[in-house]
């Protein structure tokens, strides 16, 4: 089953309770969607409604939601209470009913941390810090959930190579349905759609497909022709042309896990300078991956690529570190970027995708997303990546 199974919360559970005792600790305060994913197996669309969790010393896991949540939350959560308040924002604030909640269950005066002082600035939200409405010894602990999301269980990772799975599925069709002619949307559409459907139908009621994106998805985002120079572009409905160079993306979420497929495709036969930047880009996420090791740092990982792109005379054309981590959030810790002093650790699940961005020329990333293992790195993504294997044919 690709699932997360309750066993697998309490093992999380017990170890971020064996977190918080070693830190005087009597309970710890959860707002980050992910972070409450991870200890209860509740995944939501965060809204101007507060949802939080409590994790107390001795392991008891209590889950605060809106009553338009609660029976979702019955369902699916972990949690061994879930206490609801009414909407947002209320006659009682919510912040001010999980405050006083808190006060019953005995922790008013106790040492308590938090990842989030309340709750986000979320689709106009507004209200009181947790430490307005608690009487407590609060410390920031964000930390203590982090440090165990970074390095994935088997489970996780069994999701993740699943995701992956999808993801590459869904990419193929979107390179076999691109032609000249065609709109981003209708490409998309067609690739997301039937990707979709048959993971559906593969996987029916063996995987839960919660997170960012439901199902498979593969598309351009903008990244079209010229437009591929902007790193983060949005859909611009472009229209796609032979000369066009595209910078794709795909993910599949497979029970709140979603793993990173990005390419580089060109409409027609590639120009010179086009094969040109295409192949510099291969070259600087090679020299990456080499670097890609247990104790390594992830700042000295980023530091080898800036060097190169200086080395080559393009460093005008660099714009974003060289990855990130990958799990519950398509962006999470750790960060290969020069100001992340962590070491990469065995189970760790990164991104590798330094892009280079020619101006009215456009982009060109490929993103794998691979795992840190004992020796080295494996790739969870497994698609082509030479240029003669991503040209589309016009």
């Amino acid at each position: 089953m690709l699932l997360v199974s309750k066993s697998e919360i309490e093992r999380r559970v017990a170890r971020i309770v064996s977190a918080i005792t070693s830190r005087g600790l009597e309970g710890l305060y959860l707002a980050s969607p992910a972070n409450i994913a991870y200890v209860t197996n509740f995944i939501f669309t965060p809204t101007e409604r507060p949802i939080a969790a409590f994790i107390d010393s001795g392991g008891e896991v209590t889950l605060f939601v809106p009553f338009l949540e609660y029976e979702h939350a019955l369902k699916y959560s972990y949690a061994d209470n879930i206490v609801y308040y009414e909407e947002y924002p209320g006659e009682v604030h919510p912040m001010v009913f999980i405050g006083g909640k808190l006060r019953e269950m005995g922790f008013e005066g106790m040492r308590v941390g938090y990842d989030v002082d309340g709750y986000g600035h979320v689709f106009g939200y507004r209200g009181p810090k947790l430490s307005d409405v608690l009487k407590a010894s609060f410390s920031y602990e964000r930390d203590v959930v982090e440090s165990l999301r970074i390095v994935k269980s088997n489970v996780e990772i069994e999701l993740m190579r699943e995701s992956a799975k999808w993801a590459s599925y869904a990419h193929r069709l979107l390179q076999d349905y691109v032609r000249p002619g065609a709109l981003e949307d209708e490409v998309s559409l067609w690739a997301s759609a039937e990707a979709t459907i048959a993971m559906a139908k593969a996987l029916g009621e063996r995987y839960r497909p919660w997170g960012w994106t439901s199902g498979a998805r593969a598309s351009f985002r903008g990244q079209v022709g010229p437009h591929s120079y902007y790193p983060h572009s949005h859909n611009i409905h472009a229209v796609i042309k032979r000369g066009h160079v595209l910078v794709t993306g795909a993910t599949a979420m497979v029970s709140g896990y979603g793993a990173e497929l990005e390419r580089t495709m060109i409409v027609g036969g590639p120009t010179q300078e086009q094969e040109k930047y295409f192949n510099m880009m291969l070259e600087a996420r090679r020299i990456a991956m080499e670097n890609v090791r247990p104790g390594v740092k992830c700042s000295d990982v980023d530091r080898v690529v800036r060097r190169y792109f200086k080395e080559r005379g393009i460093w005008d054309m660099w714009r974003h570190h060289v990855g990130h981590g990958i799990g519950l959030e398509y962006h999470e810790a750790p960060f290969l970027d020069v100001g992340d002093e962590r070491e990469l650790k065995p189970g760790m699940t990164i991104t590798i995708e330094p892009g280079i961005y020619v101006r009215n020329l456009g982009g060109f990333r490929h993103s794998d997303t691979i795992l840190v293992t004992e020796d080295g790195y494996e790739k969870i993504t497994v698609y082509p990546e030479s240029l003669e294997d991503l040209i589309i044919e016009a």
